[in-house]
């Protein structure tokens, strides 16, 4: 089992902006689409699926970037650090990029989207594989899958 301990700070790579999450994701995932991977100059990007009322932005200013579009990509203005997503029509969650936090190892991917796309000397430990996106079907089973392999430590209690 994987380890989350919460609440967990991360930043930007220039530390002006940053974020906090205090609830477990819902889900994590590399993407190998062509799109990820021009956006995080990566082979792929990283990313855990948090659920909107356990995320915040608790120091400096996001700005969308990437395509500009109904999915909002937000980066920092200074160092330009792809950071997370609003994902169009998803109101649930943030899939914040997970190297941002201050314990990314914590945040494995659970799965791999659009392999189709995906370069042929990569891997992941993803223990799902997709072409694309998942059906909307197969989401409540990802998720069920993904919570399964996870053990939240217990938060602290402040006086």
């Amino acid at each position: 089992m994987i380890a989350i301990n919460l609440p967990q700070e991360g930043s930007c790579r220039c530390g002006r902006v940053r974020l906090r999450i205090s609830r477990a994701p819902l889900l994590t995932t590399a993407c190998h689409c062509t799109g990820c991977q021009k956006m995080s100059s990566s082979a792929y990007s990283l990313s855990a699926a948090i659920p909107a009322d356990g995320f915040e932005v608790v120091e400096g200013e996001p700005v969308i970037g990437g395509l500009h579009g109904v999915s909002r990509h937000y980066f920092c203005a200074y160092c330009m650090t792809w950071m997370f997503t609003r994902p169009e029509g998803v109101d649930f969650f943030v899939n914040v990029r997970s190297t941002m936090l201050a314990e990314p190892a914590s945040f494995p991917p659970y799965m791999e989207t659009f392999t189709s796309e995906k370069l042929p000397w990569v891997t992941t430990s993803a223990q799902r594989s997709f072409p694309t996106y998942p059906a909307m079907e197969e989401y409540d089973g990802l998720m069920k899958g993904y919570a399964a392999t996870i053990a939240q430590a217990p938060t602290a209690i402040l006086p």
